[in-house]
């Protein structure tokens, strides 16, 4: 079984990429990550010199997160800029509140994905949501997850499990993965520290069983495991990182 190649979720050095994009860039190419996947790039640096940064480092792009609103209303400059960019994984990651308030809402949240991935999948596209916690509160004995994948097509609405979020919303991440296994495209990988506060952690320094979590992405085809920690706290983002990448690689064996 192929191993999981490790990329690194931009978010966790948000802060660090609107100082100095190349030279974080760099550090994160230096602790051997092999790929990045994006949100919005800071306004000074542009996305064609971002490619250039990218292929001389030999980072490959894992996908690239972008809004509802952008994909429901101005698709076709999407697909540009990501053919541009060479980007073919597409993920939606937040929805808003009033957007996901009953189940009736959430039919209608996978009515929209559905459209949006077809089109997507036309521009040879792949189209995945990524979870949060919400998306596991319960609408009349159904949660808003299993709702949505009920009403979603799996050849064109994939997914992005956030394991951290899986276990914060009452999931086990591996068995998460085993019953929705054609769905995986993309892995979101990030730890739980131990403790009611469920803070976010370095993966592999927390709660979660990243062995089982580990080995069943790779069963199910995930395209690659990539570490985010939304807040570091006292640890500097990139040292937090550091000790994801290289506990991954030591629990992957």
């Amino acid at each position: 079984m192929p191993s999981l190649p490790i990329g690194a979720q931009l978010y966790t050095v948000r802060e660090l990429i609107k100082t100095d994009f190349a030279v974080t860039i760099r550090a994160i190419a230096k602790i051997g990550y092999e790929g990045v996947e994006i949100g919005r790039f800071p306004t000074a640096y542009a996305q064609r010199d971002a490619k250039k940064l990218f292929d001389d480092l030999g980072l490959k792009i894992c996908g690239v997160h972008i809004a509802v609103d952008e994909l429901e209303n101005d698709l076709p400059r999407v697909v540009a800029e990501q053919q541009e960019l060479g980007n073919k994984n597409i993920v939606l990651s937040w929805i808003a509140e009033d957007r996901r308030k009953n189940g009736e809402d959430w039919r209608a949240f996978a009515k929209t994905c559905n459209a949006i991935g077809t089109a997507l999948k036309k521009s040879n596209m792949s189209f995945a949501f990524h979870n949060h916690s919400f998306e596991f509160q319960m609408f009349d004995g159904k949660t808003g997850m299993e709702i949505f994948l009920e009403h979603t097509d799996p050849n064109v609405v994939r997914l992005e499990p956030d394991v951290y979020w899986l276990q914060h919303g009452g999931e086990e991440p591996a068995k998460f993965l085993e019953r929705n296994r054609d769905r995986i495209l993309l892995m979101h990988l990030k730890d739980m520290a131990a403790g009611e506060d469920k803070k976010f952690a370095p993966v592999g320094t927390g709660v979660l069983d990243f062995k089982a979590i580990l080995r069943k992405a790779q069963d199910v085809g995930a395209l690659w495991g990539i570490v985010e920690q939304d807040q570091c706290y006292e640890t500097p983002p990139l040292e937090a990182m550091k000790i994801s990448y290289e506990n991954l690689r030591k629990i992957a064996g």
